[in-house]
């Protein structure tokens, strides 16, 4: 095979198994990894489930809502639903969590992280593709589209922690986006280019430069234990130029050091709550 021929036979890699499954052995290992996920699985074994199934489908449901299908669509693909629901029984209910203790090998682990990454890629074009067929040339619907589709998990969150019982608005991800959101939003923009031939490269090879640039990515913050985003120099001289943003918000930093001392944003901003009712009290006071 000529190098020129590896973006478009790698354009062609079916997902289904392989790189499906990691994608579920990393959304449901990052599930376990959530504040009381564990519990729920004990108390209510098909909350759990289900909160595993947004997580692994997340995009799928989303984009559905967005185009006015049914959101259940994905509920038929049997043998997604089973591989899916065999790997989130696997990672709550393994004897001696053999099984999570396996994926934290960390070679292992940044396998699953890079193959997860590639099925980011293949969500991202074709829900670009899908959303042009429904609306021909609409540049934001395929934007949107593909952004759910890429990153619906992320995108529904606040919905899966009702499901487990917890409400925490403060966590959206339209306020505060994470990397994988943001990431996931420029590369539906710039597929969403590519498919209005505005963006003079081929889709296959546009796939593989964005692929390498994902997994790349993904291994340096892992391999680093770093969660700051590449794009933030970026996004903050923009904010800065455009909107009068400061380039180092102190409030990103009072919440990185309250976050490593273990408390949680939810306590931090029930506190903020409760000195603005003591001063509201005593202004009244006053009056």
């Amino acid at each position: 095979m000529e190098l020129g021929q590896v973006p478009l036979a790698f354009s062609h890699l079916p997902m289904f198994p392989f790189f499906d499954m990691a994608h579920y052995v990393a959304s449901v290992m990052a599930l376990k990894e959530q504040r009381g996920a564990v519990d729920v699985s004990v108390r209510s074994p098909f909350a759990c489930w289900f909160s595993a199934m947004l997580c692994c489908f997340g995009g799928s449901v989303l984009s559905s809502l967005m185009l006015g299908e049914p959101p259940v669509a994905f509920l038929a693909k049997g043998m997604n639903i089973l591989l899916a629901s065999s790997v989130w029984y696997l990672v709550f209910y393994c004897p001696e969590d053999i099984f999570c203790r396996c994926f934290a090998f960390l070679p292992l682990r940044l396998l699953v992280a890079g193959m997860k990454e590639v099925t980011r890629t293949w969500k991202i074009v074709a829900g670009v593709a899908h959303a042009d067929s429904h609306f021909e040339d609409a540049w934001l619907v395929m934007i949107a589209v593909g952004w759910a589709r890429g990153a619906g998990g992320g995108l529904i969150s606040n919905f899966e922690q009702l499901v487990r019982g917890v409400w925490k608005p403060e966590t959206n991800e339209l306020l505060k986006m994470s990397y994988p959101v943001k990431v996931t939003l420029i590369g539906a923009v710039l597929f969403t280019l590519q498919h209005s031939q505005y963006l003079p490269i081929a889709r296959h090879n546009l796939m593989f430069l964005y692929t390498i640039f994902l997994v790349v990515s993904k291994v340096k913050m892992m391999l680093t234990r770093s969660a700051t985003s590449p794009f933030a120099p970026i996004e903050s001289a923009l904010g800065y130029i455009f909107f009068g943003l400061p380039k180092t918000p102190p409030k990103m930093k009072s919440e990185g050091a309250t976050s490593s001392n273990g408390s949680s944003v939810c306590d931090q901003s029930s506190s903020e709550q409760s000195d603005d009712g003591v001063k509201k009290r005593q202004a009244k006071k006053t009056e």
